[in-house]
């Protein structure tokens, strides 16, 4: 029981080292921006199939993933001067509108590019082994090359966000973004850099996800619904709550998943306990969303200002 509580427990945080890379884009447009943004999932997706598609090209995963993170970023930042610029002055109902009509473009957009079978992308032989953990037990290498890939990109955002001047900037307009706008700050190019920079990193986690699980249409959808309760649990703008709730989500909804139908086995027949465990499971994570909203309305760590 220890052993699958440990693998379980590095899978959710595996999985929640995913959901940050998503969420810590989202967050900083959110906050910064005050703009919904259903489609930054889509941002996910694109990241996948063009790792996926560079992958194939060069047959060298991490050269597919070098070239795929400008692409996604350059995607980003056409995406933000074409279509997202009009909308910050719009009113949420309005970004709600857009953004998810966007979601619907992009999505068949990619069915016409790459089809709508999915595509697989081979682990890199030189990661393919497994790392020994506790006696006999061993963990895939890949998984802790993803989680030490998100966690040196928590640290670059931390040190970018908090120690330089673009951080400086980007943590002043969350706060009051006219009063920088009046001291010269070019908020357009501000913007653009934050979007960029959000694109970057959502496609960076389709990427790494792109040899574990199937590349397809639509794969950034049920990543977005995570995303957002990720965003609220942490505080809206808040990178370091962002990173903290999207570890709780991770944990929980693997921990809960494998753990629920074992603890209802007490309770119930064993095959009632694994229906019940399945349709629970994923109700743990808006439990603990509600839960954490009840004692703290503006979040885990919420930005300064947004109080």
């Amino acid at each position: 029981m220890f052993n699958l509580f440990l693998l379980q427990t590095l899978n959710g945080i595996q999985f929640g080292i995913l959901l940050f890379l998503v969420a810590a884009g989202l967050t900083l447009i959110f906050g910064i921006m005050d703009l919904i943004n259903l489609a930054h999932g889509v941002l996910y997706m694109v990241g996948a199939y063009l790792a996926a598609t560079f992958t194939a090209q060069t047959g060298n995963f991490f050269l597919g993933v070098a070239i795929a993170l400008p692409v996604t970023l350059v995607f980003g930042i056409v995406l933000e001067i074409l279509i997202f610029r009009r909308l910050y002055e719009r009113d949420h109902l309005d970004q709600v509108l857009a953004t998810f009509g966007l979601i619907l473009i992009l999505n068949e957009s990619v069915k016409i590019i790459w089809g709508a079978a999915p595509m697989s992308v081979p682990i890199p032989e030189i990661l393919s082994g497994s790392i020994p953990l506790i006696g006999p037990l061993r963990y895939p290498l890949f998984r802790f090359v993803i989680i030490g890939a998100g966690l040196a990109s928590a640290i670059g955002l931390y040190v970018l966000v908090n120690h330089t001047r673009v951080g400086m900037l980007l943590r002043a307009g969350a706060v009051n973004r006219p009063m920088v706008s009046a001291l010269g700050v070019d908020i357009r190019r501000l913007f653009m850099v934050v979007f960029g920079l959000g694109a970057m990193l959502a496609g960076l986690a389709g990427a790494l996800v792109a040899p574990i699980l199937s590349v397809e249409p639509g794969m950034g959808d049920s990543v977005l619904i995570l995303t957002f309760v990720v965003i609220v649990i942490g505080g809206v703008g808040s990178i370091r709550g962002a990173f903290v709730a999207a570890i709780l989500v991770g944990l929980v909804e693997t921990l809960g998943r494998t753990f629920g139908p074992i603890l209802l086995r007490s309770l119930m027949d064993p095959s009632a306990a694994s229906q019940t465990g399945r349709t629970l499971a994923p109700m743990l994570i808006y439990i603990l969303m509600a839960a954490v909203l009840f004692f703290r309305p503006s979040g885990l760590f919420p930005a300064k200002g947004s109080n």
